[in-house]
């Protein structure tokens, strides 16, 4: 087993140590953000950046705890976004801008959540993928 080291660390080290830790806890105050709303039928993930399109803050209905199909519900959206609006209360956000992505029964309880709190929204856009032509045909049978 060998014997056991204590080392010692000088005043300066120390203090410099207590100094990071703190700039850690302190977040950048952001006035506006996107709010991103990833809904599908088994999932719904909402996730905070700032106008740049850095991460902030994510969370998603499995993360809260939901198991199996009652992560796709919209209670389970609505407790993720009270979560996210909660955080995002903190950092010091007033008005967001919302991008819509998917078909799932969360995103319209997500975004509701997330503005019950007292967050302006100033836009929402869709972005779900639509197809245009759809997968190729199958081919003619042969017989």
């Amino acid at each position: 087993m060998g014997k056991k080291r204590i080392i010692t660390k000088s005043e300066q080290e120390v203090s410099g140590v207590a100094s990071s830790n703190a700039s850690k806890g302190s977040r950048v105050r952001v006035n506006s953000a996107i709010l991103h709303v990833q809904s599908t039928f088994n999932n719904t993930k909402l996730l905070v950046t700032d106008p740049d399109g850095n991460a902030l803050m994510f969370s998603s209905s499995g993360a809260l705890g939901f198991k199996g199909a009652k992560k796709g519900t919209p209670f389970a959206a609505a407790k993720v976004g009270e979560l996210l609006a909660e955080k995002a209360e903190q950092i010091g956000i007033k008005e967001v801008d919302v991008v819509v992505k998917g078909i799932g029964s969360g995103r319209e309880s997500g975004i509701r959540a997330f503005t019950s709190r007292g967050i302006n929204i100033n836009s929402i856009k869709d972005t779900t993928p639509i197809p245009h032509n759809g997968p190729k045909p199958k081919k003619p049978r042969r017989v």
